[in-house]
């Protein structure tokens, strides 16, 4: 059976693949038509329920619960990792209100966590999240929420963090933030969602096993990547809650979304969100 999986470029996601697209794992008869993408654009597919499988953010899976169930392996759940905040001057947290910030994309989780502690802004225009620092420096904006990779760039060219939203998060919630995870199309029966998620675990664990195999593939879309950032992106999203989210890492993504809903950014989500 052939069935189409998207994610992204980024280190974390060429890692987790790795193996399985390539071979180097038993893919249960599984072969995969690859679609790499930025992980707004893999929102938008998801969205558009053009996909069987796809990386995505939290925040667009709560608008496509019903066509997807998430796996329990491959997602960007934890902590000290989550997005930030940033502006080219220093600004108090309580002064951001009436500023133009710049968002990677509306339904990503970086998003999702800035609209439900910042409720006020509404002038967010949206940008490639590789785009953003840009956009701050050139003063199209005032700020801009940074995801993926920035978190080590930013201050290099002289910008300042406001807040670290995902740490924000887990001190008023005491939960790890969920930023990611990977889906597949209730289309499929059970079966095949419990297959394709074993395949996927499977696929981390030899990565965990063998963490220098992955490397061409890694390097090959991180070209413009210092090795040392690349090393330390894998490193901050990829750990024990992307091999099996377990109970605590359900109940994260839960209480993402009944926060959520209690803000009125999304609607009530289903229960049976999880392959089992």
């Amino acid at each position: 059976m052939k069935l189409t999986l998207g994610f992204s470029t980024c280190p974390n996601d060429t890692f987790i693949f790795d193996a399985m697209v390539h071979g180097k794992i038993d893919t249960d008869g599984l072969e995969f038509e690859v679609v790499m993408a930025d992980v707004e654009e893999l929102n938008r597919g998801a969205i558009a329920g053009s996909i069987d499988i796809t990386k995505l953010s939290y925040h667009a899976y709560a608008y496509i619960a019903g066509t997807y169930r998430l796996l329990t392996s491959g997602s960007a759940l934890g902590r000290g990792n989550g997005p930030l905040l940033i502006s080219k001057k220093e600004i108090n947290p309580i002064d951001v209100k009436n500023m133009r910030v710049a968002i990677p994309g509306k339904n990503t989780t970086g998003n999702l966590l800035f609209s439900i502690f910042y409720p006020e802004i509404n002038d967010k225009p949206e940008y490639l999240f590789s785009d953003i620092e840009d956009a701050i420096l050139d003063g199209k904006v005032d700020a801009g929420v940074i995801i993926h990779e920035n978190r080590f760039t930013y201050q290099k060219r002289g910008l300042h963090k406001i807040v670290d939203l995902g740490e924000k998060w887990e001190a008023e919630t005491k939960s790890p933030i969920p930023l990611g995870g990977i889906v597949i199309h209730r289309k499929y029966n059970n079966e095949i969602q419990q297959k394709v998620n074993r395949v996927l675990k499977r696929s981390l664990q030899f990565a965990f096993d063998h963490p220098e195999s992955s490397y061409n593939f890694v390097k090959q879309y991180a070209q413009e990547m210092e090795e040392e950032v690349m090393r330390s992106h894998i490193s901050l999203y990829v750990n024990d809650f992307s091999l099996e989210l377990g109970e605590e890492g359900k109940r994260a993504i839960k209480t993402l979304y009944e926060e959520a809903t209690k803000n009125g950014i999304i609607s009530a989500i289903p229960d049976d969100i999880f392959v089992y």
